[in-house]
C-alpha cells in the first residue's frame, strides 16, 4: 500500500522542485565495530548495513557528505554532568571487569553503566548499558554526527540532515539508559536553538523518548511529541509517556505523549493518529526546525517492539515532515532486527532525497546482502494485515492528544525565517563541515567506508558469510576431527538477477 503524505509539499527556498531537497548525510565507519556483547540486542553494525544499502542503491551522489568529526568533551558537557562525562571517558572493560577497580565500579553503578556482580540482583538498566571496548570513542562519534547535522541545518546549505547512528533518546544528564550513553538528540536540539526560535521534536521509536522529554519538559521553545508503546501496569520500557504527562511550568502542554498498545498497524497509526495529530501540532506550535527520531523498533518483526508498521508506513512519517518545508534533522534510534532496520533507514534516505519511487524492491548485490535472505532479498518485506486493536480505542487516543493540544497557546509569529541564515559571528564554516572531496561513486571511498565492500569485490558474487563459514569448518575438521553436518542454511542467493 502507498501512503501519500505530500499534501504540504512546496518547492523549498533552495530547490525549485517540490520533490527535491538539499540533503546532507553523516556516516562514521568507526561505529560499525562497536560491540555491546554477544547476547546484547543492540548491534551498531546496522548503521554500516544501512550505509552499504544506501550506497548500493546509488543514493550517495544525491547527498552532500558531512565530514567525520567526533564531538568534544566540552560538547557533551553542554548537557551531561561533568562527573558522568568523566566516567564515560575513564571506564574500560579491563578496569571494570578484570582489575576490579572498586572506585570506577561504584561510579559506573551510580550512573547505571556496567553489569552487576553475580551475587547482586540483576537490574535491567545495568544489563542494558555494558562497559564496552571503545565506549568513549563511540559516544563521541555518534554525538559528533548529530551535532554536525544540526550545524548543517543552521548553516542553511542543507534542507535535510541525516545521521542514522544518532537518536539515543533515553540517556539522561547523569546516567545511561536503554542502550544510550550520550543523548545526542538533546545536544543537537540545543545547537538548533542557537539559531531557531522553536524546535519540534518528534519520536516514532516504539519506546518513549523519555530522556529528551525530561530535559525539555519546562521549555516552551521545544515541543516534544512521542508516539510510543505504553502498556500501563504491564511494564514496557521505560514505563513512562502517559497521555497525562504534558510538561510543566513554561513548558506545560509543550509535551505531547501518544501512548499505544502492541499491534499498531500502518492504517491506524498513520490515518487515525500520526497525520491528524501532526497537522494540529504544526498549526499550533509553528516550529522553525524539526528533529525526527526514526527508531525502527516500531517496525513489524522487531525483536523487542511489538508493533506492526511496514517500512513504507514508517517512512510515511519522514515524508510528512519533509513535506512541511522546514529544516529537518533525521536520526536513528532503536531497531533490533538489523536487516529490517537497514531496509527502513535506506528507504527513508530515498524519501529524503525524493527518490523513493525510483529504487527497485530487489536488494542489490553488495557485501551485506546475505542478511536479507529471510525477507526474500526485498527492501519491503510482508507485514500481516490483521491487528487486534479496535479503531474506537485508537480514536480515543487521538481525542486525548487533541484535548492536550488545544490547551497549547498558539505562539506568535517570530522573525526567524523558514531557512535561517546565521549572523557573521556564528556563521558555519562549510569547508570544515562538508567533505567536498567525497565521491559517492568512487570505489575507493565506498571501501574506505566499509571493508565489507572490499571483501564483496574480492569475492565477486560469493556470499562472504558462507565463504568464512566453510573455511572455518574446514579448519575445525582438520584440527579437531570436527564432524561436518549438512547445513541447509548455507543456501546462496540466486544469481539470475546479475
Amino acid at each position: 500500500m502507498e501512503y501519500t503524505t505530500e499534501g504540504h509539499s512546496l518547492p523549498s527556498p533552495s530547490c525549485g522542485d517540490g520533490r527535491k531537497r538539499n540533503v546532507c548525510y553523516y556516516y562514521d565507519s568507526g561505529i560499525a565495530n562497536v560491540d555491546y556483547g554477544a547476547e546484547h540486542v543492540m548491534v551498531p553494525r546496522r548503521v554500516a548495513m544501512t550505509h552499504a544499502l544506501v550506497a548500493s542503491y546509488g543514493l550517495l551522489p544525491h547527498m552532500s557528505r558531512l565530514r567525520t568529526r567526533p564531538a568534544t568533551e566540552d560538547d557533551l558537557r553542554a548537557f551531561h554532568d561533568d562527573g558522568y562525562v568523566r566516567l564515560l571517558r575513564d571506564v574500560t572493560p579491563d578496569g571494570y571487569y578484570h582489575r576490579h577497580d572498586n572506585a570506577i565500579r561504584e561510579r559506573a553503578r551510580a550512573c547505571r553503566v556496567g553489569v552487576p556482580d553475580e551475587d547482586e540482583e540483576a537490574d535491567g538498566g545495568h544489563y542494558d548499558n555494558p562497559v564496552i571496548d571503545g565506549l568513549w570513542d563511540y559516544c563521541l562519534r555518534y554525538a559528533g554526527g548529530s551535532l554536525a547535522a544540526a550545524r548543517a541545518l543552521v548553516g542553511g546549505r542543507s534542507d535535510i540532515a541525516i545521521n542514522w547512528s544518532g537518536g539515543m533518546h533515553h540517556a539522561c544528564s547523569g546516567k545511561a539508559s536503554g542502550f544510550c550513553y550520550v543523548n545526542d538528540i538533546v545536544l543537537a536540539i540545543q545547537e538548533l536553538l542557537k539559531s531557531f526560535a522553536r524546535v519540534l521534536y518528534v519520536d516514532i521509536d516504539v519506546h518513549h523518548g523519555d530522556g529528551v522529554e525530561e530535559h525539555f519538559k519546562s521549555d516552551d521553545r521545544v515541543m516534544t511529541v512521542s508516539f510510543h508503546r505504553y502498556d500501563g501496569d504491564q511494564y514496557f520500557f521505560p514505563g513512562t509517556g502517559k497521555a497525562e504527562d504534558v510538561g510543566e511550568g513554561k513548558g506545560k502542554y509543550y509535551t505531547l505523549n501518544v501512548p499505544m498498545k502492541a499491534g499498531m498497524d500502518d492504517a491506524l497509526f498513520l490515518h487515525v493518529l500520526f497525520t491528524p495529530i501532526m497537522d494540529t501540532v504544526m498549526k499550533r506550535f509553528r516550529p522553525d526546525a524539526v528533529v525526527l527520531q526514526c527508531g525502527a523498533d516500531s517496525l513489524y518483526g522487531d525483536r523487542l517492539g511489538g508493533f506492526n508498521l511496514s517500512v513504507r508506513g514508517h517512512a510515511a512519517c519522514v515524508s510528512y515532515l519533509r513535506s512541511c518545508n522546514l529544516p529537518l534533522l533525521l536520526l536513528g534510534g532503536g531497531g533490533y532486527t538489523i536487516n529490517h532496520v537497514a531496509s527502513c533507514w535506506c528507504y527513508e534516505t530515498a524519501v529524503a532525497v525524493g527518490k523513493e519511487k525510483e529504487i527497485p524492491d530487489d536488494i542489490p548485490h553488495h557485501g551485506y546482502e546475505h542478511y536479507y535472505r529471510d525477507q526474500g532479498y526485498k527492501l519491503h518485506y510482508p507485514v500481516p494485515k490483521k491487528t487486534g486493536i479496535k479503531k474506537e480505542d485508537v480514536e480515543k487516543i487521538q481525542q486525548d492528544a487533541h484535548r492536550n493540544l488545544y490547551m497549547l497557546n498558539t505562539p506568535p509569529p517570530t522573525s526567524s525565517v523558514v531557512y535561517h541564515q546565521p549572523s557573521r559571528s556564528d556563521a558555519i564554516d562549510d569547508k570544515a563541515l562538508y567533505d567536498e572531496e567525497y565521491n559517492g561513486k568512487s570505489k575507493r571511498h565506498r571501501e574506505d567506508d566499509d571493508p565489507m565492500e572490499r571483501l564483496h569485490r574480492l569475492c565477486g558474487k560469493a556470499d562472504a558469510i558462507n565463504f568464512f563459514t566453510d573455511l572455518g569448518k574446514k579448519e575445525m575438521k582438520k584440527n579437531n576431527n570436527y564432524p561436518i553436518r549438512p547445513d541447509s542454511s548455507n543456501q546462496t542467493r540466486p544469481t539470475s538477477k546479475d
